[in-house]
């Protein structure tokens, strides 16, 4: 500390400073204490200046005394000043949330992938700031790349590249992105068993803001509905719902085509060689299964009843020879109350050309009784259809209520017909026996019927991956053009979801997508005078299980300078 005086036309003020070097190596100085002007002190500690002088040396002296005390019992005093205004385009707010995922990123070890990408271009920029930035914020701040860049200048450490840079890195990020993902999956590995012993797989599509088809962006049947050019992603996922691989594909082609070259790779380069493969009906087609009856590998899928050989789906459809999947005891379901939540099955061979499979069927009350709600009220909108006589059919959707209005033409003498709609009853009791059926097909013919339903259950989380992509992280619509830069952006979308996934599965499982991502948006830094930081999220249990899982602590109520750049090198695996 030391004095410092400042003097105007009528008057001199005396300051206790301190000194420092701030962020961009230039040394400064910060006023802890006023004081007071000249003619003030006179009066106190006089009869001249010299006197004023050496009394406020003591007091700099005890101040320095005071702060190195406080140092050491590790307390802080900042003065602020109520007449003083903020620097211009001074920023104060940091953005934290990202070291909790900076955690995970490096422990994927993508830092030093980064490092053989340019060993292999040879370019200046720095692909490890790039790639890391860009999915902290897919998750953070999902936006354009441009926004992007924006959001990570708002991090604890702030972008050492060009927006320019950014662009440029997509492309190699493009070229490399097999290999990237082969490594994510290898690496993933040292930081904790992978669960790849169950390979559930499903596709997804995602629209784009143009009106004309363009390379791989086709016309196709959109999730969305939307009448937008798409392409489609098809991804697998191990049984702890972690993304392994994903491959893209025109939004025209059948998807069912997509999965024999991806589950080649993941053969191949993952190195991934006994799994089971778990998908609905719509990607289990007869070549599909026997694909994945060879080698070590098994297959799990979804069978629709409706689609089945008519003895085994009149077996199907008949309510006889169920038994309860808890203790294996015969059940007669038709005498189940309506709110009974058990899960009951029957088995049997069901042998096609090429497979001799298992055919399990389970129903469950719970279930039938949802579908008949949903029934209910699509024909209670269908009579409402009759009635208003807006009959029209959407072809395009299964569920229309439309499906349940039947149609006759009754003639009189010499006229033409006239069409008359009425509510099919038929179709409606023809649907009412599937009420609470499910089936699933495996080639596992001696394994435990409670194993296998447990596998084909876990198909919801890869649904939830896709949501999760495209709600949550705003994976579309895409933006860009070019085929290469398509796919650097749905490889960001997708190290965003692994490393996301990896942080859901080290909380254990106890907090939802919501919470999570509402906690690390949350946690943000408002920067003191220099100093050091106070952070602004509130402490909660989660904050507390993100710190102990990642091995730092952000919540204290002050942290110096110092202190942040251990925690940012904590967070990248270094002490």
């Amino acid at each position: 500390m030391r004095v410092t005086t400042s003097k105007s036309k009528n008057s001199e003020s005396f300051y206790i400073s301190k000194g420092f070097v701030n962020d961009k190596g230039v040394s400064t100085s910060v006023i802890v204490r006023k004081l007071g002007t000249l003619n003030d002190l006179l009066k106190e500690h006089g009869p001249s200046r010299d006197d004023v002088m050496a009394w406020a040396r003591e007091e700099a002296r005890l101040e320095t005394l005071k702060y190195k005390q406080e140092r050491e019992s590790k307390a802080v005093q900042i003065t602020f000043h109520a007449d003083r205004q903020l620097d211009y385009d001074r920023q104060n707010f940091f953005r934290g949330g990202y070291l909790f995922l900076q955690s995970v990123y490096y422990s994927l070890q993508l830092h030093k992938t980064c490092r053989k990408l340019k060993a292999k271009y040879k370019f200046e920029y720095d692909i490890n700031a790039i790639l890391s930035d860009l999915i902290y914020s897919r998750v953070l701040e999902p936006a354009s790349k441009r926004s992007s860049f924006k959001t990570a200048s708002e991090f604890l450490e702030k972008p050492s590249y060009l927006l320019h840079d950014v662009y440029r890195a997509l492309d190699v990020l493009g070229n490399e992105c097999d290999l990237i993902q082969s490594e994510v999956y290898k690496n993933s590995r040292f930081s904790g068993k992978r669960n790849d012993k169950v390979l559930y797989y499903d596709c997804s599509n995602y629209y784009f803001e143009i009106e004309q088809e363009d390379g791989n962006k086709k016309y196709g049947k959109s999730k969305e509905h939307r009448p937008n050019p798409i392409i489609q992603m098809g991804l697998f996922m191990d049984g702890d719902g972690i993304p392994l691989a994903f491959s893209l594909f025109p939004g025209n082609a059948n998807e069912q085509t997509s999965l024999k070259p991806l589950e080649k790779k993941v053969l191949g380069e993952f190195g991934c060689q006994k799994f089971i493969y778990c998908s609905d009906a719509g990607l289990a087609s007869e070549s599909i299964r026997s694909f994945n009856h060879l080698g070590e590998r098994s297959f799990i899928v979804t069978q629709s009843i409706k689609k089945l050989p008519a003895e085994e789906k009149a077996w199907a459809l008949d309510r006889n020879g169920f038994r309860r999947v808890s203790d294996d005891r015969p059940v007669d379901i038709t005498k189940i109350p309506e709110d009974d939540t058990g899960l009951y099955y029957k088995d049997e061979p069901y042998t096609t050309k090429k497979l001799h499979q298992r055919l399990i069927v389970t129903y469950s009350p719970k279930y039938a009784l949802y579908q008949k709600m949903i029934r209910d009220k699509q024909v209670e909108r269908a009579q409402k259809m009759i009635d208003s006589g807006s009959t029209k059919k959407n072809r395009k959707n299964p569920n229309d209520p439309a499906r349940f209005i039947g149609t006759i033409a009754a003639t009189k003498d010499g006229e033409a017909a006239d069409i008359h709609s009425y509510l099919d009853t038929d179709k409606i009791m023809s649907e009412t026996q599937y009420d609470g059926l499910y089936a699933v097909c495996s080639d596992l013919l001696d394994d435990d019927v409670k194993d296998i339903l447990k596998v084909s259950e876990g198909r919801w989380q890869i649904e939830e991956c896709f949501r999760i992509m495209k709600t949550d992280f705003s994976a579309r619509p895409v933006y860009l053009q070019d085929e290469n830069r398509i796919k650097a952006h749905f490889l960001i979308c997708f190290l965003s979801l692994v490393s996301y996934r990896l942080l859901e599965k080290k909380l254990g499982g106890k907090y939802t997508c919501e919470e999570i991502l509402d906690t690390l948006k949350a946690m943000n830094f408002a920067e003191i005078q220099e100093q050091g930081f106070i952070p602004l999220n509130k402490r909660e249990k989660i904050t507390d299980d993100l710190h102990d899982i990642c091995g730092f602590r952000t919540d204290y109520q002050f942290i110096t300078k110092s202190q942040m750049k251990t925690i940012q090198k904590k967070s990248k695996g270094k002490e």
